[in-house]
């Protein structure tokens, strides 16, 4: 199972790679977000009749009524260690608003970007 939510060469580099009856989930295209020349798909997609897989897209706000759940069991994995949390802090205010945010989409931060103001 690969979950997508980068789209572009990333995608096709996975689509070549599948496993048979592999499973790929799109929840984004972050890398086609911006681009001058339109959003593109995968050249490849072939590889999913080949490899018998599937693509699915998978949409958050489909599962809204689970979110108290959702956030229980996060927070609590959180304080137990099983999961970390990494951000990226950018100083700067409210000036430094438009270059922080096209770093979101240039790769620059990992985990959750923040701008402090």
């Amino acid at each position: 199972m690969f979950f997508d939510n980068v789209g572009g060469e990333i995608l096709e580099a996975v689509l070549a790679r599948l496993a048979r009856g592999a499973r790929v989930i799109i929840s984004g295209a972050v890398s086609q977000y911006n681009t001058e020349t339109g959003a593109r798909g995968p050249a490849n997609y072939m590889q999913l009749l080949v490899r018998r897989a599937s693509m699915t897209g998978f949409v958050v706000f489909d599962y809204a009524a689970r979110y108290p759940e959702a956030t229980a069991d996060l927070a609590a994995w959180l304080r137990d260690g099983r999961i970390t949390s990494r951000e990226t802090i950018v100083d700067g205010g409210i000036t430094a608003f438009p270059e922080t945010l096209l770093g979101l989409f240039a790769g620059k931060n990992t985990g959750k970007l923040i701008l402090a103001v």
